[in-house]
């Protein structure tokens, strides 16, 4: 699961680089922002909930 949330992460970071600088395509930075505030969220109840499944 750790893997799908980096991969997850970095398309994020990828969109909202790219919404940011494409004015005609902004709204990958609203995407690219809820799918990295989707993973920070996942990785925090994972942590919080203390599973370590690999």
């Amino acid at each position: 699961m750790n893997i799908l949330f980096i991969i997850i992460a970095v398309v994020a970071i990828i969109l909202a680089v790219t919404g940011g600088l494409v004015q005609s395509l902004s709204f990958l930075l609203w995407v690219g922002l809820v799918l990295l505030a989707l993973a920070v969220i996942a990785w925090l109840i994972r942590m919080i909930s203390g599973r370590n499944s690999v």
